[in-house]
């Protein structure tokens, strides 16, 4: 790794607005994205709740022409990855296009066009079937959508990783700007609610309320009994802190490490204790040259999920100790729900944070499972020096990033 590596733009489609203006001041305002989902009937669900993504308009980030041949994921992914391309300063032409590249992470794809796709060939014939549809179905459509709208041609690839799939792209993203191999890269993840993505979750009784209490989005709380499902993407540009003082742009922040890990479970359960976390913490922070004081906030995973929210904060307890302010520890999901491939909105929140220097307050948090300095309220004028986004997925895999302020 010879070359340091920098975010210097984002963008975002959410529950809580388009853009990073939008977003950024709603999410400060302590306000949710969560509500009764509107996009299809849920009358036969438990479950009625979700964060939908409201008001988008794709063809203001997407050129008719290329717009058409889209699918709803895509949209949410090229736009996303348009403003951050923009947000940075980074005009794409035939010098740099082929150093210019995407990496992207999705949990799940295209799930409705996939089951659209399906539907058809069983119920009326494969003859029936459009073919105008197969390149939507696959998992790459987002990132190879966003190569051709935006007229990159450096490396392309796709993270499937579940809820970990927008960290792990991003560690992959910083790995190839470390290594020159890169001097620009869009990385982050997107996914989608769908009729089918909802069915799923509530047939695997994930989603709140799992066997007790209303319905709702309670990150780390003592009372929280399932995830709200969400949707949504978020990009960062990332490039080489050299490539960045050369053309004179002005990073958000540093990726000062990363660290990726695992521990026995199954592809829909999580591992039995917090080990697994714990070293993922552990060897990011090392990466990054520092210690666990030197943490000041907190990006957590936590959704509301009984056995997830219990695993991360016990590995942060671990690793930063109990009964104190530092580090700060945030969760979004308590205002975006679950969108599996959250890791990009989340880790441009926490760059936007440390230029900002202000923490938005956990949703749903009433009685927290942990003594851990959870941010109840906005706060304001907070220095971050380092930062950690923290991810725990099903099946038993960990992604930690570290943020580094070098304003």
């Amino acid at each position: 790794m010879n070359e340091r590596v920098v975010i210097t733009g984002v963008g975002m489609v959410t529950p809580l607005g388009t853009g990073k203006k939008n977003f950024f001041q709603r999410l400060l305002a302590g306000e949710s994205g969560i509500g009764p989902i509107t996009a299809f009937d849920t009358d036969r669900f438990r479950s009625r709740l979700g964060g939908e993504v409201r008001d988008f308009s794709p063809k203001e980030f997407i050129s008719l022409k290329n717009m058409r041949r889209m699918d709803r994921l895509s949209h949410l992914a090229v736009a996303s990855a348009r403003m951050a391309l923009d947000d940075a300063g980074v005009a794409v032409d035939h010098e740099n296009r082929d150093r210019i590249g995407i990496i992207l992470g999705t949990a799940f794809g295209s799930t409705e066009v996939a089951a659209g796709f399906t539907k058809t060939i069983f119920e009326e014939g494969p003859k029936y079937a459009s073919p105008l549809l197969v390149p939507n179905t696959v998992m790459n459509a987002p990132a190879g959508h966003a190569a051709i709208e935006l007229g990159i041609r450096g490396v392309n690839s796709t993270v499937n990783h579940r809820e970990a799939s927008a960290e792990t792209a991003i560690a992959y993203g910083a790995a190839e700007i470390g290594r020159g191999r890169a001097d620009v890269l869009l990385t982050g993840g997107a996914d989608i609610l769908s009729p089918f993505f909802f069915e799923v979750l509530n047939r695997f009784r994930s989603l709140s309320p799992t066997n007790r209490g209303p319905e709702g989005a309670h990150p780390f709380d003592v009372a929280r009994n399932g995830y709200v499902a969400g949707e949504g993407a978020g990009v960062v540009c990332l490039e080489s802190l050299s490539n960045v003082q050369a053309r004179g742009a002005t990073p958000y922040c540093e990726i000062a490490g990363w660290s990726m890990g695992s521990a026995p479970a199954s592809p829909t359960d999580w591992p039995s204790d917090s080990t697994g976390s714990v070293l993922t913490i552990q060897r990011a922070l090392k990466a990054a040259n520092i210690d666990a004081r030197d943490v000041d906030v907190v990006f957590a995973g936590a959704n509301g999920g009984e056995k997830p929210d219990r695993l991360e904060a016990d590995a942060l307890a671990q690793v930063f100790g109990m009964g104190g302010s530092k580090p700060y520890v945030v969760a979004v999901k308590g205002a975006l729900g679950e969108s599996f491939s959250s890791g990009g909105i989340r880790t441009a929140a926490l760059a936007m944070c440390i230029r900002e220097k202000s923490l938005p307050p956990t949703l749903g948090l009433t009685t927290p499972l942990a003594d851990l300095g959870f941010v109840r309220q906005s706060m304001g004028d907070v220095h971050i020096q380092y930062g950690l986004v923290n991810c725990i997925s099903s099946g038993g895999t960990f992604v930690s990033l570290v943020l580094r302020n070098i304003g």
